[in-house]
């Protein structure tokens, strides 16, 4: 366990160096660490083998770091910020989750029908579309210090496309599984994979909310937030481990929810206080959460890619960013966010992972051809699009006029970390 802890440190300290460098070409950072996670991972040189990914403690560490980066979505949705744009963020959601849905299970039901492969594929391919990963936005936020319209709306409609996607992706493939495997999922675990997170981050947050509200000096302050991060994630994994049928809790919705309860508790004084001091674990944590994104992608899988995995790519960039649009356009929000919101919803490699591996578990016995079909031409795309889509993200908050905006985003303050 020593050489496995010793090898995660070593390939935190190479990621973070390799983002400062990437950062020198006005690339962002997370890109950096992407290519890093993919070089070190299984696929590559391996000091970042299946043996780490694979251990307990590992992925409880993980966890725990994806809860803590909920908190820079949660810490956004204070009911006095959101109440008058609450709307206009709720049906864009909308409009970009189910348009990118519909539209990739329109084009691959076309192409498979054509081709002779069952149709209903295509509708799997969908759900795992419509879902955005926003660990790699929210870093991009957090680098630039980028604020305005679309920030505002990007940050709060991360926690909500996460509820579509769960909700469209297992009823989709609930009942695709129904008809065709042993291995059915209930229909609860639908309820659960949306409720749960929420209820237990609710939960912990309104305990938190109670301590946190009193003024205290920053390390005991700090201390106690961790102590509460620690307290919502291992509620988690009871019940991740012990209750759901299968793993599949969202900690990063725990903690959105648990720090969007302590936030609506607080003043907004004492909640930048407690950010602040925050802020250095929360650049830590997004190294490593991104990290643990690029490591399981297989970069070979780029010269192996296919049509599929192209038409994937772009069809749901297509959905994505016309959807937000559309959205936009009949909510009347800015001019910006109709523009570039969707160029900033492009990152997806994490959900798309587990949202597929499901995929493939429920299909390996019934339709084995198909589990091959969904599993090599989403992580081809993983690779492909991860890469390209943090780009296009950064260019986004760009065109929009949004860097350097914020000046409470200590982004630096990773570096200090590290550096100590």
């Amino acid at each position: 366990m020593i050489s496995l802890i010793l090898r995660l440190v070593v390939t935190i300290i190479i990621a973070f160096f390799i983002g400062k460098l990437v950062s020198k070409f006005k690339l962002p950072a997370i890109l950096g660490w992407l290519i890093t996670g993919m070089i070190l991972g299984p696929h590559a040189l391996s000091i970042v083998n299946e043996t780490l990914l694979d251990a307990n403690w590992y992925n409880t560490f993980i966890h725990v770091l994806e809860c803590a980066v909920g908190l820079l979505i949660g810490t956004e949705l204070v009911w006095n910020k959101i109440k008058k744009t609450g709307k206009q963020i709720v049906i864009t959601t909308l409009t970009q989750s189910l348009g990118t849905f519909i539209l990739v299970s329109l084009a691959f039901g076309v192409i498979f029908y054509f081709t002779g492969i069952p149709i209903y594929l295509g509708i799997i391919f969908g759900g795992i579309a419509l879902a955005t990963a926003p660990a790699p936005a929210l870093s991009i936020v957090r680098e630039f210090k980028t604020d305005g319209p679309v920030t505002k709306t990007l940050i709060p409609m991360a926690a909500l496309d996460d509820i579509v996607a769960v909700i469209v992706f297992f009823s989709s493939i609930s009942i695709i599984s129904a008809g065709l495997s042993e291995q059915k999922l209930p229909a609860y675990m639908i309820a659960l994979v949306i409720l749960l997170p929420l209820i237990i981050g609710v939960a912990t947050g309104l305990l938190a909310g109670i301590v946190l509200k009193k003024e205290r000096n920053k390390k005991e302050t700090l201390a106690l937030l961790i102590i509460m991060i620690i307290f919502a994630s291992a509620i988690g994994f009871f019940f991740n481990n012990y209750v759901m049928p299968k793993p599949v809790l969202n900690f990063m919705l725990i903690g959105m929810a648990f720090s969007a309860t302590f936030s609506n508790m607080i003043s907004e004084k004492r909640l930048e206080e407690i950010m602040n001091n925050f802020n250095p674990i929360l650049g830590f944590s997004m190294i490593v959460v991104i990290l643990n994104l690029g490591a399981p992608l297989n970069y070979h899988l780029i010269l192996n890619a296919g049509l599929y995995t192209a038409i994937y790519i772009i069809i749901r960039a297509l959905g994505k960013y016309f959807g937000a649009y559309f959205g936009a356009s009949i909510t009347k929000s800015p001019e910006t966010v109709k523009k570039y919101l969707g160029l900033t919803l492009l990152p997806h490699s994490g959900v798309s992972l587990v949202f597929t591996g499901i995929t493939v578990s429920v299909l390996s016995n019934p339709a084995p051809e198909c589990a091959q079909i969904i599993q090599g031409t989403i992580a081809a795309a993983a690779v492909i699009n991860e890469i390209i889509a943090v780009i296009i993200a950064k260019k986004g908050f760009e065109l929009a006029g949004e860097f350097n905006k914020n000046c409470n985003i200590q982004n630096d303050n990773s570096d200090n970390l590290i550096a100590n």
